[in-house]
């Protein structure tokens, strides 16, 4: 349940996990107030100005900008898909109080914002379901939603970001097996983070007391024995072609050319697959 605090912002209830919400979140309000913003997110700035959370855990982190480049990459992906299927369906696994409809929506586009119960309690403060657009409560991990998304026009796009990681890698390839068993065709984004990052996250979370990751990838290609085919790769250093020539110039010719050699895929890789169908024995 949310409820209002004595400052009369929303007093959020969510799990260790859940809160994480509020990193990209914070990232993109701040970036929304930018001259010159990777993206705007106004339904961002307005949420965290509503919403009581823990900002010294989740609301000032340094990388704030490679969250926002994370998610760009998704937006554009997303966009790309619409261009081709303008009326498919795009799920949002682990969707949190991200705002990608209201950036994206092409007025034709079906959409699906999947999270857990108290996460979904809180996003309907905020957001309401439309003819296209359903919230839906529940674990990625259960059945329930399939048939939501079946009952929904494809093709589909399914987007998970800053997700899969805080799930044991057991439930990850039981989450990436029942979309690839029911939605051969469909495509399918995720982020995946070295070992070496997994390790450095740890030491972060544990001295900011916030949830930790629990699954690392060096190689998103090994998905393809799931029945995934990697169609692309990009980094928040290195966005896809046609992005970077959209990004502010500070981005585009300052920050991204000296960060890169630095981070690169040593931080995390952002993979668009489609999905072939159940791997073959």
């Amino acid at each position: 349940m949310t409820i209002k605090n004595p400052a009369g912002k929303a007093d959020a209830l969510l799990g260790a996990v859940q809160q994480t919400l509020f990193i990209p979140l914070a990232a993109r309000a701040r970036e929304t107030r930018r001259k010159r913003p990777v993206l705007r997110d106004p339904k961002a700035a307005e949420l965290i100005a509503s919403i009581d959370f823990d900002e010294a855990k989740y609301g000032r982190g340094v990388g704030g900008w490679l969250t926002v480049l994370r998610t760009a990459v998704y937006d554009f992906w997303v966009r790309q898909f619409l261009a081709e299927h303008p009326a498919g369906t795009v799920i949002e696994l682990g969707t949190g109080l991200n705002s990608r409809f209201e950036r994206v929506d092409n007025g034709q586009v079906h959409w699906i914002d999947l999270d857990l119960p108290d996460t979904i309690e809180l996003r309907g403060r905020f957001f309401t379901d439309t003819s296209r657009r359903r919230m839906v409560p529940a674990s990625v991990l259960s059945d329930e939603w399939l048939p939501i998304v079946t009952n929904s026009p494809g093709p589909y796009f399914f987007v998970t970001e800053g997700v899969l990681t805080y799930l044991p890698e057991h439930e990850v390839m039981q989450t990436l097996t029942r979309i690839v068993a029911r939605f051969p065709g469909a495509r399918l984004a995720l982020d995946t983070y070295p070992q070496r990052m997994y390790e450095q996250q740890h030491k972060l979370a544990e001295k900011r007391g916030i949830a930790q990751w629990q699954w690392a990838c060096d190689d998103p290609d090994s998905l393809r024995r799931l029945g995934l085919r990697l169609d692309e790769t990009a980094t928040p250093t290195r966005p896809p072609r046609a992005l970077r020539r959209e990004l502010p110039p500070g981005y585009r010719y300052l920050l991204l050319p000296v960060i890169n050699p630095l981070l690169g895929k040593r931080f995390v890789t952002l993979s668009l697959f489609t999905v072939t169908g159940p791997a073959q024995p």
